[in-house]
């Protein structure tokens, strides 16, 4: 039983599930090799750094300890990354893109830009930029 003025449809955690569940259907029918939504994350932050330990990727990408380290497994044995140890810490190992997976990575960002835009395409250019400024603030 709901209580009296309470609509589901109006909660900003429903609605925020929906688009999140929309967007990810919209990203799974334009990735290439399977690639998931967090793997292009993490594939996107390592090529900005160029090497990065797995802790700082997980910080960078968004996501906790047991999250990037699964994240970080499936892209070594996919042969996306490759990785050294780090010069100033021998226990620490650096996480760089392979050729294969900056091969991928080139071409998943013109994906990425195909799913962003497919994403908003219920909305006007004001709106989008209306929606992700307010969607910055959030986070």
């Amino acid at each position: 039983m709901t209580r009296e003025g309470y609509r589901l449809e109006d909660q900003v955690g429903y609605l925020l599930r929906l688009a999140s569940q929309r967007h990810a259907a919209i990203f799974q029918a334009h990735t290439l090799e399977g690639l998931t939504a967090m793997q292009f994350a993490a594939l996107v932050r390592i090529g900005e750094q160029g090497r990065v330990s797995q802790n700082r990727l997980g910080r960078l990408a968004a996501m906790d300890v047991a999250t990037i380290k699964g994240v970080a497994d499936r892209l070594r044995q996919k042969g996306l990354t490759e990785t050294v140890p780090d010069p100033e810490d021998k226990r620490r190992m650096l996480i760089s893109l392979s050729a294969e997976g900056e091969a991928l990575l080139v071409r998943m960002v013109e994906v990425g830009r195909v799913v962003t835009e497919e994403t908003l395409a219920p909305l006007d250019a004001q709106e989008r930029e209306t929606f992700l400024s307010l969607l910055r603030r959030m986070t």
